[in-house]
């Protein structure tokens, strides 16, 4: 990274990427993530819930938990986190707790996505703490990482049901024997 110029947005949603990347070689779905404070990298984390048995480490929990102890506190009020996946609600209530002053996503979640693809909690005005959020940047490399992951994953599925299905499985699994080796 060039020291010479201010990091952007883009800037550290390439290293949130470079996270993504490192969850997809483990496995894991490929969301990354990165805290920011005054300027500096304070924490990564990526997806790891699967090899982890852990359904709470998603990207954001990851990068939360290690900004909190390197920061020496669980609030991070003046900290920025990028991750390429828009956070669900279980992400988004961390976030809030540590009050996180801005959230900038990458790919938008359709299907849990709390900061406006399925609901808004930063803009619930009940809620205590309202980051403010980002989405779109970097969009089309997260999304094309995701939509990598599970094309790949997709593909390996469909290949190992024709392996199953094929005649050579058929016959390697057999372990009957021919009805002329049994005759006397």
């Amino acid at each position: 990274m060039n020291r010479d110029l201010p990091a952007t947005d883009e800037t550290y949603m390439g290293l949130a990427l470079a996270q993504a990347r490192a969850a997809m070689v483990q496995g894991e779905v490929p969301v990354g993530a990165v805290v920011v404070c005054d300027g500096q990298v304070v924490a990564v984390g990526h997806n790891c819930p699967v090899g982890g048995h852990d359904p709470s480490a998603h990207a954001e929990m990851q990068a939360l938990r290690a900004a909190a102890q390197a920061l020496g506190n669980y609030r991070l009020p003046e900290c920025e986190l990028y991750v390429t996946l828009e956070p669900c609600v279980m992400c988004a209530g961390a976030i809030m707790h540590a009050r996180i002053k801005r959230v900038v996503f990458g790919a938008s979640d359709p299907k849990t996505g709390a900061c406006g693809s399925v609901v808004d909690l930063f803009a619930e005005p009940r809620l205590n703490h309202h980051a403010d959020v980002v989405g779109g940047v970097m969009r089309d490399e997260c999304v094309g990482i995701l939509q990598t992951f599970f094309s790949e994953r997709r593909a390996a599925a469909r290949a190992r049901r024709l392996a199953q299905s094929s005649p050579a499985a058929e016959v390697a699994g057999d372990t009957s024997v021919p009805p002329s080796e049994t005759s006397n």
